[in-house]
């Protein structure tokens, strides 16, 4: 019999591993989503004419509840306004979910009812919170301590003559959240709150060129679950976008509270998200790098310091953008897993958590590799020496 895998939310990541998904002849799928053109950007190729198509109104409880009674594995895959919600719910009735929807709330809150309820759910597993986290507890299990943590990590365009040099294959919302939304970070051990877009900084990655790397909120989870002396996730842009979003939003343009224009109340935001999504739309023919590091350092053998580094360089490839490879596949690996029953540990289960047991990080990097997704991760022992 077909295990079921109802996936919720069909934007461009969400469509990416309802596609995927539904290569594997072992899965029955279902996709929702509240938009008919949505659904549509699932295709009508043969590999995805078994797909079964729901438009819903994924904000309503009980119509997402009849979606997901009975599901061997659930996606999540809404915009980060509906995704604790939405989790909320699939953890309530016990259903095993992967999502991807980064919503701004704390989804460690939810930990003992899903424990409760016997759900499993692995939270932020895309690329940054995602993989990132799992490079992470990878470095942790081989460490007595950690000292440092730095992240930085980007999905850009190839062709940079575009409004700020930048494009999405999410919401312009989600984007607008992270250059908003104060960054949590880890300073001599404690948490410390600083401005989003702040302490920028240039970089050069091979293979792309100059970048520059900023502070955003994107720790979430390893907040909680790691100990380090410092932490911190930085974005990667082009050169001038910092500026340039720092600049819109002290100008007031990323504001909720309504202004009146000709008669009209128009909230800045709104009308922001609208043109920025717009200006940042990645064309269909369009191709798009990603690029993702993880350093992390502390202590080995006793009087000893280990460094630990991670690196995935990714490009589109077979028509899939590779944001939306990067941050779907993990996503799609994880469902897998659960929908046949290979990972079951009641609770809130981010990445991090998984790299702990070697056979379920096994299990995972080959649903990675399956993918094409490619990576490369050394430790350089105290003399200097790297091994992998």
């Amino acid at each position: 019999m077909k295990k079921k895998i109802t996936v919720l939310g069909c934007g461009l990541v969400g469509a990416a591993i309802a596609r995927d998904l539904s290569r594997e002849a072992e899965f029955e799928l279902t996709v929702a989503d509240a938009s008919p053109a949505a659904l549509g950007r699932l295709g009508d190729h043969p590999s995805v004419a078994s797909i079964r198509r729901v438009e819903a109104d994924l904000s309503d409880r009980r119509r997402l509840a009849s979606l997901v009674e009975g599901a061997d594995a659930v996606v999540g895959a809404l915009p980060g306004r509906l995704g604790f919600a939405m989790l909320e719910r699939v953890v309530h009735i016990g259903r095993p979910i992967a999502d991807i929807s980064f919503s701004p709330e704390n989804p460690l809150a939810l930990d003992d009812l899903a424990q409760d309820s016997g759900s499993t759910a692995v939270v932020d597993c895309g690329v940054s919170p995602g993989i990132s986290n799992f490079a992470v507890g990878r470095a942790a299990a081989g460490l007595s301590r950690v000292e440092e943590v730095t992240i930085r990590v980007g999905g850009l365009p190839v062709r940079r003559e575009r409004p700020f040099e930048y494009a999405i294959v999410f919401s312009a919302s989600d984007v607008l959240e992270e250059y908003t939304r104060p960054a949590r970070v880890v300073e001599d051990g404690r948490v410390v709150v600083k401005p989003a877009l702040s302490e920028a900084e240039t970089i050069e990655v091979a293979g792309v060129g100059k970048l520059e790397a900023f502070l955003t909120d994107g720790l979430r989870t390893l907040l909680s679950t790691v100990s380090a002396r410092s932490m911190k996730e930085k974005t990667l842009r082009y050169p001038g976008h910092a500026a340039a979003m720092r600049a819109l939003r002290d100008g007031g343009f990323f504001d909720t509270e309504p202004v009146e224009v000709s008669g009209v109340s128009v909230a800045p935001r709104a009308l922001s998200e609208k043109l920025l999504g717009r200006a940042w739309k990645l064309g269909e023919d369009e191709e798009e790098v990603t690029y993702l590091s993880v350093e992390v350092s502390g202590a080995g053998a006793p009087g000893s310091t280990r460094r630990y580094f991670f690196e995935l360089l990714d490009r589109t490839a077979r028509g899939v953008t590779s944001m939306a490879r990067t941050t779907g596949f993990p996503c799609a690996a994880i469902a897998a897993m659960l929908a046949r029953g290979e990972y079951r540990d009641p609770g809130i289960r981010p990445l991090e958590m998984l790299a702990r047991d070697p056979a379920v990080s096994a299990r995972f990097l080959d649903g990675l590799r399956s993918r094409g997704l490619e990576w490369t991760e050394r430790w350089t022992d105290p003399s200097g020496k790297s091994r992998k």
